[in-house]
């Protein structure tokens, strides 16, 4: 029998109805595994589903969203709750048999094996035929012309197994039915997450044949059995479409457009000959009439992004590059490079000569695809914004080249999204869909800038922007007069999936030499965000302590020498960001008291929690939402108190219960919302 701990995690929207029994029947089956814990996650429901959940299992973790984006978003949520957990994933309409999770932990032991599924009974005793063979063109042709339940009957034709003998012996099959499968912790490291972008449908087929294409296998467990009332596709037009649509999609994804086209006319003709049956397949018709590119173009408009970052050489781990990551899930984006908001002067800059150089090498790249459907240009700018004049002939050479590009990408009428203030020029007279303007920072704040050009080209975002999206809510009220109804509150989201805790094995070599206890910070160590000060009071008063830093310094470090408890690491790639974190006993975030502190959320806060590390921040106005997780405070002597308090009594709240509350902002759900901002 396998030592990993078991996690059950429940799915739930609009669940109030039939979660009670589950979760019922989820309690005496987990009697015998002393392991094992249940973690319910809402989609946003809008019944009193939570309010079931909590008083019929109190002992159940729950997770409760902020919006509903597909089955698969919540997966995800549930693995990200239970990272080192073999999982059972199961529907709140399910019922299992008493006996069913020790029978389906038995088979997952069984050499090979990824994926068990358990036996599925309808409400009336009847068998439901939850096994799969791989989709294909063939068997879609087959089910189209002589039927489903005919066309199962030979393995060539059919997806569906439809011989009940099939179902009274174990076996191996390619997929099953998603109402009720475990996974085991070593098939979900190599798998990974669920494909968010299907919504309901086909996420589960195209996670488990990944699985099987990493080697391992999808088991049958006949004697494990279940109760699934299911039947909700079969009612709805517009989850029967749905699910006919991801099914070519899937195809798309993994076999290519050729593939795609043949597989869209099959199930094309499975509908139009069924068309007088009903609703659903009318619906479904009219659905892969429409839907004609598969799938990452998602039927919308092109995205391009002014960022305020270069992704060549800065950290990725920023909004607007995590926002568009994730949009490129459905839309094809350019993410267009910083175009900067001066020219680096000495006196003015640190480092003059070797951010030149970094942003030349960038612009030679010009335009790359580092991921799929995800485009980054670096446009060849005149960065001086003092001048009116050079601002014009700047925004006319960015624009035209971005327009080229935009054009052989073919994005046609875009949603323009604008993080730097000095694209406003430029995008003012672009065609677009919309303008959002992310609100991320007041970059007129920033020393390097000129205050004054800077704040004009702000306003005139803030005024002409159709949708202004903030993460602060001290800036968004500060800036409500000229914005309106236009604000949004979007928040800043966490990859929980990335920033999760590694044990010490992982630990790059280089921290796991640092004696502890160990107090880190990672992220940029800008002069004008950091207070070196604090820093060094707290090497001084904490000798015994060592002071951990990840990150590009603009500030000279050297005065940091005579500390032998300081350890500067420098830039550290983000893939390897976790590993570091995970190393930390206490996290800071050591800000100045400035203004763009006041009207900042840094990003990094999630991160922290999400590695269950106990965090010790100079006070801000976003903090206020973390004061039950987060030691906030004012001054030098009270920040070093702090940090001395947490080492030696720990966080406010036990490493978990930190990572819990930030598993319902992933960057999926933030783009998400902005996707329905933007276009809608």
């Amino acid at each position: 029998m396998k030592t990993v701990p078991l996690a059950v995690v429940i799915v739930t929207y609009h669940s109030a109805g039939v979660v009670e029994e589950c979760l019922k029947s989820v309690a005496v089956a987990l009697e015998s595994i002393p392991d094992s814990r249940v973690v319910v996650v809402d989609n946003a429901s809008g019944d009193d589903t939570v309010e079931v959940v909590r008083r019929v299992a109190p002992w159940a973790e729950v997770v409760v969203r902020g919006s509903n984006d597909g089955f698969a978003a919540g997966v995800n949520a549930g693995f990200a709750a239970a990272p080192d957990c073999d999982v059972l994933v199961l529907n709140p309409d399910v019922r299992l048999e008493p006996d069913a999770v020790v029978l389906l932990r038995a088979a997952l032991a069984m050499p090979g094996t990824g994926i068990v599924a358990p036996r599925l009974f309808s409400a009336d005793g009847g068998q439901q035929l939850s096994l799969r063979r791989a989709p294909g063109v063939l068997r879609a042709w087959g089910e189209a012309v002589v039927g489903g339940e005919r066309a199962g009957r030979v393995e060539a034709l059919g997806e569906v197994v439809t011989d009940r003998r099939r179902y009274e012996t174990a076996g191996v099959a390619d997929w099953v039915t998603g109402a009720a499968w475990l996974i085991s912790r070593e098939c979900r490291e190599a798998t990974g997450v669920l494909e968010e972008r299907y919504f309901l449908y086909s996420e589960e087929t195209e996670y488990m044949l990944r699985a099987g294409d990493r080697g391992f296998a999808v088991r049958y467990e006949p004697r494990a059995r279940a109760v699934h009332l299911g039947g909700e596709q079969s009612t709805s037009a517009w989850l029967w479409a749905m699910a006919a649509t991801n099914r070519v999609r899937m195809v798309r994804e993994r076999r290519g457009r050729l593939a795609a086209f043949a597989m869209w006319w099959a199930v094309l003709v499975n509908e139009v000959l069924r068309v007088p049956r009903g609703a659903k397949h009318r619906r479904a018709v009219r659905d892969l009439v429409r839907w004609r590119k598969w799938p990452v173009a998602g039927g919308g408009a092109g995205w391009i992004c002014f960022s305020a970052q270069d992704w060549w050489y800065h950290n990725r781990a920023h909004s607007d590059f995590q926002l568009m990551r994730s949009v490129a899930g459905s839309r094809r984006v350019l993410v267009v490079n910083s175009i900067g908001m001066r020219m680096p002067t000495r006196g003015n800059s640190t480092h003059v000569a070797r951010r030149i150089l970094r942003k030349l090498k960038s612009v030679a790249k010009f335009v790359r695809k580092p991921l799929p459907n995800f485009y980054v240009m670096s446009p060849l700018p005149l960065p001086f914004y003092g001048s009116p004049f050079m601002r014009r002939v700047n925004a006319v050479l960015v624009r035209a080249q971005v327009r080229v590009v935009a054009f052989f990408l073919r994005l046609g009428t875009p949603v323009i999204m604008v993080t730097i203030p000095t694209a406003w020029d430029v995008v003012a007279p672009m065609r677009r869909r919309s303008l959002v303007f992310n609100r991320s920072d007041r970059h007129s704040d920033f020393p390097e800038a000129d205050r004054e050009a800077i704040q004009g080209l702000e306003q005139q975002l803030l005024r002409g922007a159709d949708h202004v999206v903030y993460v602060s809510h001290v800036l968004m009220d500060d800036e409500r007069e000229l914005t309106g109804e236009r604000a949004h509150f979007l928040d800043h989201g966490v990859d929980v999936d990335h920033f999760t805790a590694r044990p010490e094995y992982e630990w790059p070599d280089d921290i796991r030499s640092v004696d502890g206890p160990r107090v880190g910070f990672f992220g940029a160590l800008d002069d004008f965000l950091v207070d070196f000060d604090l820093l060094e009071r707290l090497a001084a008063e904490l000798p015994d302590v060592s002071l951990v830093l990840i990150g590009d310094a603009t500030h000279p470090m050297e005065r940091f020498d005579k500390y032998p408890n300081v350890h500067w690491l420098g830039f550290r790639p983000y893939d390897t960001i976790p590993a570091y974190g995970s190393a930390f006993d206490v996290a800071i975030m050591p800000w100045l008291d400035n203004d763009w502190i006041r009207h900042s959320n840094p990003i990094k806060l999630k991160e922290y929690l999400a590695l269950g590390l106990p965090v010790v921040s100079t006070d801000f106005a976003e903090l206020d939402a973390y004061r039950d997780r987060v030691r906030g405070v004012t001054g030098h002597a009270e920040f070093v108190e702090a940090v001395r308090r947490t080492l030696t009594e720990g966080g406010l709240k036990p490493a978990n219960a930190l990572r819990q509350s930030v598993l319902t902002y992933s960057w999926h759900s933030r783009a998400a919302e902005l996707l329905d901002l933007a276009e809608r």
